[in-house]
């Protein structure tokens, strides 16, 4: 009689008998976090940016193709710091911008739910479900997509729509953007989210 195979690691989600799905963009909002010329130019310049943009572009276009609310969300800092909202780092990076018409919630702290409007778009539009791409993803994406469980909200996160930079491991070390990026994706799947690779694979047949 052969061995049964080992389970490997598995999610709370998973251990609760739930299997996560993508949650259906006819359904849901899509909600762009900080997309912002910080990011790209600014002291902020993350690694992988522009490919982070592309596929980001590429669920807003997707987005916005089937008729789905887009909200547009940007990080307002300090005069003289980062995100000043009269400097240069402030406005949007122009493959990620809204439309015309589109809602655009400006925050102060990195959950986009804190103190803004974010909850009253999703609830006038009579949506429950948000698919998340933009920065950091250790910071603005994980604290908005945490809080959204809060509210009952459901999330999915695309993976390549995402980015964040190398952090300090407060051990003399440094921890590498790539692996921040992929433990938090990691934590956020565990509870939090749906976590898919690509824009594309909200369009995957059922």
């Amino acid at each position: 009689m052969s061995e049964p195979e080992p389970v490997g690691p598995m999610t709370l989600l998973q251990m609760a008998g739930a299997e996560p799905r993508p949650h259906v963009l006819a359904e849901s909002a899509v909600v762009m976090i900080d997309a912002q010329m910080e990011y790209r130019d600014g002291r902020l310049a993350l690694p992988g940016i522009e490919a982070a943009v592309a596929e980001g572009a590429k669920l807003l276009a997707l987005a916005r193709g089937q008729g789905r609310p887009v909200i547009n969300v940007a990080h307002q800092g300090r005069a003289g710091g980062l995100f000043d909202p009269d400097g240069p780092g402030f406005p949007f990076i122009p493959a990620a911008a809204p439309a015309p018409g589109e809602a655009v919630v400006r925050k102060s702290l990195p959950n986009a739910f804190a103190g803004t409007d974010l909850a009253a778009h999703l609830e006038a539009g009579g949506v429950r479900s948000i698919i998340v791409g933009g920065f950091m993803t250790h910071m603005c994406v994980s604290s908005t997509v945490r809080a959204a469980l809060d509210l009952g909200i459901g999330c999915t996160v695309v993976a390549g729509a995402c980015g964040t930079r190398d952090l300090p491991d407060g051990a003399g070390g440094v921890v590498a953007a790539e692996a921040l990026h992929r433990a938090e994706l990691a934590g956020l799947a565990d509870r939090f989210a749906v976590v898919v690779p690509r824009t594309a694979d909200l369009e995957a047949p059922d």
